[in-house]
């Protein structure tokens, strides 16, 4: 668990205590307790109250094993009690602009973002409600290594694309949890380029960033090293530089503008 000043109540307890759950005990997750789940998700914040997204719930075995592999492969979304595609939905703002006689301006670089981003908040919070009530779960990006497969699987239509999923389920494992950045490299003051002030950083010395990420090298060196399993020699910034080195899912241009995003 990341120390949050003694971790100050029972959310950021639960805040700090995420970790990546990919086995699941073999028990159902409780429908009023999913659905529970759902409707206070969807309290997340969400630009100008479009809601722009939709949750697609996927049960049948032989879909599931087919994104499973699209996805990596990836077993436990075969396996876990619950999983879940979270789309960037534009569709029910189209409906409404038609409702009202109003011709709807679509394609713009900005509703993607808005779709996308109010996506990502609602799925937020559903792992989050679904941590306070003992489950835990992993989201999916590897659906879009082929998006457009898994639209077609799932009846995706123009305006939405699937932009991840999650499972969901009661852990049948604790990974540790993984070390994050230093506030110091992360939280700015008044410029992108001036550093958050001494005397707010009470567990970060003042540092270069290279300085900083030095030490966050060391420690997630000695993280991979000890942990439970996979263990491996490697430290993020040797992970970003090989992320950054390689193209990845360039399809997802093409794909985007061919589900009408993007284009303007």
């Amino acid at each position: 668990m990341i120390q949050t000043e003694k971790n100050m109540n029972p959310t950021l307890d639960i805040l700090s205590s995420h970790r990546s759950v990919r086995q699941f005990k073999d028990k159902p997750v409780e429908e009023s307790k999913f659905q529970a789940i759902v409707r206070t998700a969807q309290c997340a914040s969400t630009s100008h109250n479009v809601q722009a997204y939709s949750i697609i719930r996927i049960r049948d075995k032989k879909t599931r094993k087919k994104i499973a592999d699209l996805a990596g492969p990836q077993p436990w979304v075969e396996k876990a009690p619950i999983f879940l595609v979270f789309c960037a939905d534009l569709t029910r703002l189209t409906i409404a602009s038609e409702i009202h006689g109003i011709k709807p301006e679509t394609g713009w670089a900005e509703q993607f973002v808005v779709g996308t981003v109010d996506t990502a908040l609602v799925a937020q919070n559903l792992m989050v409600a679904a941590e306070s009530l003992g489950l835990g779960g992993v989201f999916i990006g590897g659906i879009r290594n082929d998006p457009a497969r898994v639209s077609n699987l799932l009846n995706i239509p123009d305006h939405a694309y699937p932009v991840f999923g999650m499972c969901l389920g009661y852990p049948d494992q604790a990974p540790d949890t993984k070390p994050r950045l230093p506030p110091a490299l992360v939280l700015k003051e008044e410029t992108f380029d001036s550093p958050a002030r001494a005397e707010d950083l009470s567990d970060s010395p003042v540092l270069t960033p290279k300085e900083n990420l030095d030490i966050y090298d060391k420690t997630t060196r000695e993280y991979y090293a000890t942990r439970d399993s996979n263990l491996k020699d490697q430290t993020w910034s040797r992970q970003m530089a090989d992320f950054m080195g390689r193209v990845i899912r360039p399809q997802m241009k093409s794909f985007l503008e061919e589900k009408g995003f993007f284009l303007k």
